[in-house]
């Protein structure tokens, strides 16, 4: 059984160094391009999700773009509408490099005077063909961090690319980073995870991290293909699972409780449903915290 620590009410910092369950939340801001009327909504949404997720004491990750999508800025939003009724302490926003290097630093500044304390700065796909500010992101965190040292600044690691380089990368002074979030795993294909978290452990890595869980709310073919674009999806294994009757929940739930045999604790989940997310995220915790 996984235990939530005391400490669950702390800043993300804390949560990250403490070594009790944590169950964050990977959103994504609404599309860019909706109808102001659809555009609102989607906000009115974002909202009480994120204030509902408040309540539940976890951490909520917001994209910049993600899956090559582009989407409203996400801290204009929170500086603007969210309020002070949230605790800044616990959203951390994504950065990448996919704008001017004057946008990126105008943007961790508000980050810093909003009271933000972590960003999460990655390269973001290339799918689009958007041009970098850096070739990489460990190069946009060193010249944050130069302007900004008092942010926390996270990384990214890809188990399914070669471990040793991975952590590697992780373990030089140059990453720049606090913390890393890794590419989504799943419980479907474990043997990467598994050559991440012994090379780690070899590398001697003391960098938290937290480990991505993608939320498959079916088997739907179009959007295993375009999500394979972007990460690696065990589409048979999903098709079979889902055949048998396993839920959206069981499947996400399977994938946690498998790394957390490996001795992971802190996990993102990706992909809930943007409206229902406390629930689901309520319902995902006591699968786990029961077995």
């Amino acid at each position: 059984m996984a235990e939530v620590s005391p400490a669950a009410r702390g800043s993300f910092i804390e949560r990250l160094s403490d070594p009790g369950l944590l169950l964050a939340v990977e959103l994504r801001p609404p599309r860019s391009n909706l109808p102001s009327s659809e555009g609102l909504e989607a906000w009115i949404d974002a909202n009480h999700s994120l204030r509902r997720l408040s309540e539940l004491q976890t951490v909520v990750f917001l994209t910049d773009n993600a899956v090559g999508r582009k989407e409203e800025e996400n801290l204009q939003h929170l500086l603007s509408n969210v309020g002070s009724d949230l605790d800044a302490n616990k959203i951390v926003p994504f950065l990448t490099c996919k704008h001017t290097l004057d946008y990126c630093a105008w943007y961790a500044q508000r980050a810093a005077q909003g009271g933000f304390r972590g960003l999460v700065v990655v390269g973001g796909d290339s799918h689009d063909g958007v041009p970098r500010c850096f070739p990489h992101a460990y190069q946009l965190r060193r010249s944050i961090r130069e302007k900004l040292p008092e942010l926390l600044l996270g990384g990214w690691a890809n188990p399914y690319r070669e471990a040793t380089e991975q952590v590697g990368f992780l373990t030089e002074a140059s990453f720049e980073g606090n913390f890393f979030l890794t590419q989504v795993v799943s419980h479907f294909n474990l043997a990467p995870v598994e050559r991440f978290l012994s090379e780690a452990d070899r590398q001697g890595l003391k960098l938290p991290g937290v480990f991505g869980v993608f939320y498959f709310r079916s088997d739907n073919p179009r959007t295993f293909a375009r999500l394979s674009r972007f990460m690696p999806v065990p589409e048979e294994s999903l098709k079979a699972a889902f055949a048998r009757g396993a839920t959206a929940d069981e499947v996400c739930a399977q994938t946690i409780e498998a790394l957390l045999s490996f001795g992971v604790r802190k996990f993102y989940i990706s992909n809930l449903p943007t409206a229902d997310a406390h629930r689901v995220l309520t319902r995902l915790r006591r699968m786990v915290e029961e077995r």
